[in-house]
């Protein structure tokens, strides 16, 4: 192994291996960490790829102890790599919100400062986080990408500007349109700037309506009507409208009573592992 990757955690989990590791990202002039589960590797030499982007406030450590996904990505011989979701450090900038700055990079390149100095987390996972995947694990196999809330938003941008690299897509509770929600608008100001032009290339709904036919990269997301986050910030329904009108193959599934937990994350989240897997 590399002596730029430290091993921090190793744990053996339904005949697989869970890792953490901690590196310098070059990208993000910082220290990160990222998680990565391995199935057993005599049974799956080169294991197709998930990636999971968490939402506001999470680390890697989110999905891997909260969502039970484990056992399911055992089973069906697939590796999964869970990035932070900003740069950290005394000298990364921050916010005292917990909606903006370190633990919120809304996975986007940022060009205003403070924050364009380190906040560039969609560079770090489509080219830095993937050569290490690649070079260091030997994943170069086919690739989904899934994620929740913010990092739904995430998984949705990445997977529809990347459409010959991931086979499918998927979130829970994804913010789909950030230019109209509190959220997003708070995010790409202050990322981004004044320049609303230059805000489409980060929002899906813009993505998606401007495709030209020829993207076909299936998605599902699932959405729970207990969400209190629901109305006001994620409104799947706007998506999944001009999947319509494109004829785009979306899936909205509406989950009674589910909230924005990882409560929500674990009840589903085998199925969406089965879903990447119908296309990796």
């Amino acid at each position: 192994m590399t002596e730029k990757l430290e091993l921090l955690e190793e744990h053996r989990s339904f005949d697989g291996v869970q890792l953490k590791y901690r590196h310098y990202s070059t990208v993000l002039g910082c220290d990160m960490t990222f998680s990565l589960f391995l199935p057993n590797k005599e049974q799956f030499e080169t294991p197709r790829l998930v990636w999971w982007l968490s939402g506001l406030t999470c680390t890697d450590d989110n999905f891997t102890h909260k969502a039970g996904a484990q056992k399911k990505a055992a089973e069906l011989g697939v590796a999964m790599l869970m990035p932070d979701t900003s740069p950290r450090g005394d000298d990364v900038a921050d916010s005292a919100d917990w909606d903006l700055g370190q633990g919120a990079g809304f996975y986007v390149n940022a060009t205003e400062e403070p924050w364009a100095r380190n906040y560039k987390m969609y560079d770090y996972i489509v080219t830095e986080l993937t050569a290490i995947a690649r070079d260091e694990f030997g994943l170069t196999g086919p690739e989904s990408v899934m994620g929740h809330s913010m990092g739904g938003h995430g998984a949705l941008v990445i997977g529809l500007r990347n459409p010959g690299r991931f086979r499918s897509i998927s979130a829970f509770a994804p913010i789909v349109n950030p230019m109209e929600v509190p959220w997003g608008l708070k995010a790409f100001d202050a990322y981004l700037g004044a320049d609303r032009e230059s805000w489409s290339e980060w929002d899906a709904t813009k993505l998606l309506a401007e495709h030209d036919g020829s993207m076909q990269t299936p998605i599902l997301i699932d959405q729970g009507t207990g969400d209190g986050f629901f109305d006001g910030q994620l409104q799947p329904a706007k998506l999944a409208e001009i999947a319509t009108e494109k004829d785009y193959p979306l899936t909205l599934r509406m989950q009674d009573g589910y909230d924005h937990s990882y409560y929500f994350i674990a009840s589903f989240i085998e199925e969406h592992l089965e879903f990447h897997q119908k296309y990796l």
